[in-house]
């Protein structure tokens, strides 16, 4: 396999995987973002924790997909995530459905 076609087929992943994204977005209710990963998700619950002087963020997530081209399974029942870095956790804002005029 060449160079070329590692980048192409990364591509497509990447392509399918944002295709799936939005195919999947509205059935969440939170994204949650960390230095390593993105999450979409219905259940979150963020705890700041010390330890020796130094904090860290404890993040845990209920009924979750992850934003990752390379799991074969991206739904999740429940994930944890421990990380020094900054994690940012938005409410989702879902469109409301808009029934055309009838004329």
């Amino acid at each position: 396999m060449s160079s070329d076609d590692l980048e192409a087929y990364e591509a497509k992943l990447e392509l399918d995987l944002y295709r799936e994204y939005k195919d999947v977005v509205d059935i969440f209710t939170y994204a949650v973002e960390t230095e390593r990963r993105f999450y979409l998700c219905n259940q979150v619950d963020l705890k700041v924790r010390t330890e020796g002087g130094d904090v860290y963020y404890e993040v845990s997530m209920g009924d979750a997909w992850v934003w990752d081209m390379y799991r074969p399974a991206r739904f999740v029942k429940s994930a944890k995530v421990l990380t020094f870095r900054d994690v940012s956790i938005e409410e989702i804002q879902h469109r409301e459905l808009e029934v055309p005029d009838q004329e």
